[in-house]
């Protein structure tokens, strides 16, 4: 009798070490302002902005209301990417501090948007994003820069800013499985992502117009979905590109088109269209991320 308790006991300790040395559940959230609760036009979207300071609260509060529904799912650690103008847009003073969040300030970074994630996170989410620059419906429609590009695309499909950045996650081996924004980019990425779980914070009425929820009834919607959609995260796939990747990126200008045609690695393949070929995405965001920050006279 003594041997089988003695036993019993073991395996009940055996139990407990197992489960203190289990796998934290990462995720990895990308954070946009664009796609944010009550964001309709610039008036929001910039320091010098009226509706600044109110737009990065609301920004925070969606983002927290996305930590804490993943949170219910069982998720343990999180990196948030600021990823908004100069990538210092969030109120760092808001997130709570009992769990681990790193989060990710200004630019550049290799991975842009993405920069933080590995293949150690279970899943990634988006939010406050909005759609593509081809899209003739969207809020604040735009891929990476408004003001210099008309089209970027991968492998020959016009790519809006969640996909590209899914396609990063991608190569590490990590779905995206929630969206949140205006119904143009949660209805496209619903349309290239399949089962990904999808948040409409507002209607597109028009690029500097909108139909949005108050921030409250938002973020009450994005916490139930992001523990409805990390918790069935098995059933995302990661949206992975062919290899090589062809990159072709369109400016609205014609002299950054010459002069990147200079370069032995890139072809100019129009007036207004370089291409690059990567091995994989991440060779093709440092490509992105070259191409929209570089200018000789930057200091220090």
């Amino acid at each position: 009798m003594r041997r089988i308790l003695l036993s019993s006991l073991s395996l009940a300790l055996v139990a407990v070490s197992l489960r203190g040395q289990q796998r934290p559940l990462k995720v990895y959230i990308s954070a946009d302002m664009e796609g944010i609760s009550g964001v309709a036009s610039v008036d929001q979207l910039s320091p010098s902005s009226f509706e600044y300071v109110q737009a990065r609260q609301w920004m925070t509060g969606d983002v927290l209301a996305a930590i804490q529904g993943a949170r219910d799912a069982g998720a343990t650690e999180f990196v948030v990417s600021d990823s908004h103008g100069n990538g210092q847009s969030l109120l760092l003073d808001k997130f709570p501090a009992d769990i681990p969040i790193t989060i990710v300030r200004s630019f550049p970074r290799p991975l842009g948007m993405m920069e933080g994630v590995e293949s150690s996170f279970a899943a990634v989410m988006f939010v406050g994003y909005h759609a593509a620059t081809t899209s003739t419906s969207g809020v604040r429609a735009h891929t990476i820069s408004s003001a210099l590009l008309t089209k970027i695309a991968l492998n020959g499909t016009p790519m809006s800013e969640a996909g590209i950045n899914a396609a990063i996650a991608a190569e590490l081996g990590v779905p995206v499985v929630l969206i949140t924004g205006d119904d143009a980019i949660v209805n496209e990425s619903r349309e290239r992502f399949g089962t990904i779980d999808g948040v409409v914070v507002k209607r597109a009425i028009g690029f500097h117009s909108a139909a949005t929820l108050t921030p409250e009834v938002a973020q009450a919607s994005i916490r139930q979905h992001a523990r409805a959609a990390l918790a069935r995260r098995a059933e995302m796939k990661p949206y992975a590109m062919t290899k090589p990747i062809t990159l072709d990126i369109s400016f609205k200008n014609y002299r950054p088109v010459e002069l990147l045609g200079y370069l032995p690695n890139v072809q100019r393949i129009d007036a207004h269209t370089v291409r690059f070929i990567g091995r994989d995405m991440i060779e093709v965001s440092k490509f992105i991320e070259f191409v929209t920050n570089y200018d000789p006279a930057l200091t220090p």
